[in-house]
């Protein structure tokens, strides 16, 4: 992301236009000439001071300098522009304007603006800017679309969106027909949305040569990308200044979070000017350092000025927006933001002249022979750590600290990041080309392909949860599945659910599920006390059915914020799992599905969602081995320990372990711990599992106890019925009430 942000879209002011001046170009089309009241093209009102005053700042970012080159391509033969350039460039901001102006040049005649961002977070900010540049309402002409919260109307002509949610717009138009050109933001970021866009978009160049395709990315990208797309017209963005000083520090042995938060507290008493901008690992991290940080400025000489520490990561959501407030008019104010990857590329800031990078990141790698994933702790690419570096680029040239030696940089940080595509489960991507009609993954052009490992593993994935028919194209179900805006796992469930009439419980807990965990960590002081209050609210079924506890509480509550605090869990997580429980009903209703009345709290219904849960997660079930809570993944011989925050631990007194469980999501990391478990039946997973995936397991003591169970079930189901006599029948019509109906 590029140029200066702003935490809101400020109302519209139409004042004279006083403040035409001898710097402004006659090449702007919003600008007229003897001082007239200017009009804004995309609205019908006139342009208000606030335009002017950003106007001119816009100006002075390097790519305004390319302007002309940019527009003389896009209105070229060619139907894809490569725009390269580094961070900060205003790359992300600009871009898009002159896009919109080229598609309001056709009066909107091949279809409107999109511009993809690889973060919600993003696409979120960047509107709230390109709004205020183009002194028009966030919601109407320029508006945001990120998963779950959708800012646009028939009227927006400039849309910002996360690259998922273009790729998922494609399944129901597959030429994007509503778009006249498609923006491709930081393309070197290497999602899988963006590489697959990449490849989907060439094709639809062919069916729609009035499309115009944008690609932008960083100069490390730009020969791959070039060769790819065959060769576009490229304009090459100038770089925010001169370099910054580079420095360098050997692997401090305390730490890379005390050396940061030290570095920034030495800055600070030397009173240089500037902002400090710091990369970590992880939220965790990011979390320690902010917390080091202000409680080591507690002790500094207040003459120093105030400290404003801020977090940046996807965890944060809006409050991402402080990072542009407006300073203090004291002018003392330091504003130190700690981020990770996040802020590789986007949330520029051209007033940090501190870069502190730790050239660590934390990353999630998916292991198709397991299907697990392992946290792990590695160095950043060479490009990103060059990203990093140009934040402190300018004029006057910042510095750059990078808490490693220039031998560690040279051995161990590799040229590139690796692509997304092969680190990630593809699963719910090979779901989404099936319903674009892509049959054949060849038929797709990646720029990386995937390995053939990982897409036989989401194939046969997709087979086990009978997402495929006979020929691999999808089956009923399927395409069923693939409406859904889930995990192929968790729609399975779902879907299941109106079978065993449990969908008032499903869909609650898929929100759930979705959104990130609900649960806080509460201070030492109030630790107790949560602990007590939180056991009211655990289900004896487990962690699942605790999680629909806490979501029907919450709106017993009337999404009280008290009651949130007093239980330590996060109402924005609650909240929005309420939207996004809405969303999958209003999904459910638009494609006929049944959606039986609320039962919870029931034993039929508990045995219910344990069925529709089986029915979609059957991959992911593990057995106590000893009896003392460690479990093995039926798939893989990973032994793998109930999460402190389980049911069955929080309990008092503490429960055993359930011997069977089925959990949500296991990731190999320090503590190798489970997330939401619950405790299942094997003769439920034997009589819901597919027969071939039992018989596919590896050899282990939990398959043959499985076979062993599905050999008894089949015996059971040869054995004919035995007709009652009549006599017998009508005489224990009375007695029926006393019967136990094995279910």
């Amino acid at each position: 992301m590029a140029g200066c942000g702003a935490p809101s879209s400020p109302p519209r002011q139409s004042g004279p236009s006083s403040v035409l001046e001898e710097e402004e170009e006659d090449d702007d089309p919003a600008l007229g000439c003897n001082g007239d009241l200017e009009v804004n093209p995309y609205d019908g009102l006139p342009f208000s001071s606030r335009y002017y005053e950003l106007l001119r700042q816009r100006r002075e970012l390097p790519v305004w300098t390319t302007k002309y080159s940019f527009m003389e391509h896009l209105e070229g033969n060619s139907g894809i522009v490569l725009v390269s350039g580094p961070p900060g460039t205003g790359k992300s901001t600009q871009i898009p304007q002159w896009c919109a102006e080229y598609a309001l040049s056709l009066q909107f005649a091949h279809g409107t603006v999109a511009c993809t961002q690889p973060h919600s977070l993003a696409a979120l900010s960047l509107s709230l800017r390109v709004a205020d540049e183009m002194d028009l309402n966030l919601g109407h002409e320029v508006g945001y679309c990120v998963p779950h919260e959708d800012c646009c109307t028939t009227e927006t002509i400039l849309r910002y969106c996360s690259d998922e949610m273009l790729l998922r717009e494609m399944t129901s138009d597959p030429l994007l027909r509503q778009y006249g050109v498609v923006v491709l933001d930081e393309a070197q970021e290497r999602t899988v949305p963006t590489d697959v866009l990449l490849g989907l978009l060439k094709d639809v160049l062919h069916q729609r040569p009035a499309l115009k395709v944008v690609v932008v990315t960083s100069p490390d990208m730009e020969e791959r990308l070039r060769a790819f797309c065959g060769d576009p017209p490229v304009v090459w963005v100038p770089g925010p200044g001169p370099p910054p000083q580079l420095l360098y520090r050997d692997r401090p042995a305390r730490g890379h979070v005390a050396a940061a938060c030290q570095a920034v507290l030495d800055i600070h008493r030397r009173q240089e000017p500037g902002h400090v901008l710091i990369f970590l690992a992880s939220e965790q991290e990011i979390t320690e350092c902010c917390e080091a940080i202000q409680t080591e400025a507690m002790a500094l000489n207040p003459g120093l000025g105030p400290l404003l520490v801020l977090p940046l990561h996807p965890g944060v959501g809006r409050a991402a927006q402080k990072v542009y407030e407006a300073l203090e008019e004291s002018g003392q104010e330091r504003r130190v933001i700690v981020t990770h990857w996040l802020g590789d590329s986007s949330f520029s800031l051209g007033t940090v002249r501190f870069v502190i990078d730790s050239g660590l990141e934390l990353r999630s790698v998916y292991n198709p022979r397991i299907r697990a994933e392992s946290q792990v702790l590695r160095p950043i690419s060479r490009s990103q750590a060059e990203s990093r570096m140009q934040r402190a680029a300018g004029s006057p040239p910042g510095t750059c600290l990078r808490l490693y030696s220039e031998a560690f940089y040279e051995q161990r940080l590799p040229p590139s990041p690796a692509p997304h595509v092969s680190e990630t489960s593809l699963s719910r991507l090979v779901l989404l080309l099936k319903r674009l009609d892509i049959a054949d993954m060849g038929q797709c052009d990646f720029l990386d392909r995937p390995a053939p490992e990982s897409l036989m593993q989401a194939l046969e994935d997709l087979d086990y949860l009978a997402a495929l028919d006979d020929d691999g194209n999808l089956s009923e179900v399927g395409i069923i599945m693939s409406e859904f805006p889930l995990d192929p796992q968790l729609a399975k469930a779902l879907i299941a659910s109106c079978e065993f009439d449990c969908v008032e419980e499903m869909v609650s807990l898929a929100a759930m599920l979705t959104v990130c965990p609900c649960f806080v960590p509460p201070s030492a002081r109030l630790e107790e006390a949560v602990t007590v209050r939180r056991r009211a609210l655990l289900h004896p079924g487990g962690d699942h059915f605790t999680l629909i506890n806490i979501f029907n509480a919450f709106q017993q509550h009337n999404t009280d914020e008290g009651w949130c605090r007093k239980h330590a869990v996060s109402g924005e997580a609650l909240r929005l799992a309420g939207i996004v429980r809405a969303e999958l009903l209003e999904v459910m209703q638009r494609i006929e599905l049944p959606v039986s009345p609320p039962a919870f709290g029931t034993n039929a219904n508990v045995l219910n969602i344990q069925r529709a849960l089986i029915s979609g997660y059957f991959l992911k079930v593990a057995r106590d081995i000893d009896g003392s809570g460690n479990y093995v993944m039926l798939t893989h011989k990973h032994v793998a320990h109930l999460p402190p925050t389980c049911c069955y631990l929080l309990r008092q007194p503490p429960q055993h372990p359930p011997p069977w469980v089925l959990y949500h999501e296991f990731t190999i990391s320090q503590d190798n711990c489970l997330r939401v478990v619950s405790e299942i039946q094997p003769q439920m997973l034997v009589e819901l599992a597919p027969q071939y995936y039992l018989s596919n397991l590896p050899p282990s003591e939990s398959r043959d106890l499985l076979m062993e169970l599905r050999e008894k079930v089949v015996a059971m189901e040869d054995v004919p019925a035995v007709p009652e006599p009549l006599a017998e029948v009508a005489g224990e019509e009375d007695d029926e009430r006393d019967v136990c109906v094995l279910q």
